[in-house]
């Protein structure tokens, strides 16, 4: 990881016990230290998750098939237009 740099301290006060102890679980299990885990938690959740394109399509076309529709390319084209002048 590189920071740049000038990196910046955060104190974080009244930490719940509860999530103190997942942090802390959650560094165990991935051999960093808990400033690590922590700063490491902090980019994931910024960054949002990766889209998985693959897990979407399925899911999709799982909806379609239990609801029966099914457009075409030319019925969105219709839809998108409809109130556009």
């Amino acid at each position: 990881m590189h920071y740049g740099c000038i990196m910046s301290t955060i104190t974080i006060k009244n930490v719940p016990p509860s999530v103190h102890r997942m942090l802390k679980s959650r560094a165990n299990a991935h051999g960093r230290s808990l400033n690590k885990e922590i700063i490491a938690t902090l980019e994931g959740s910024l960054r949002g998750s990766p889209i998985d394109g693959s897990s979407i399509g399925k899911h999709a076309r799982a909806v379609r098939e239990i609801m029966g529709v099914y457009l075409r390319q030319e019925d969105l084209t219709v839809l998108k237009n409809m109130d556009r002048k």
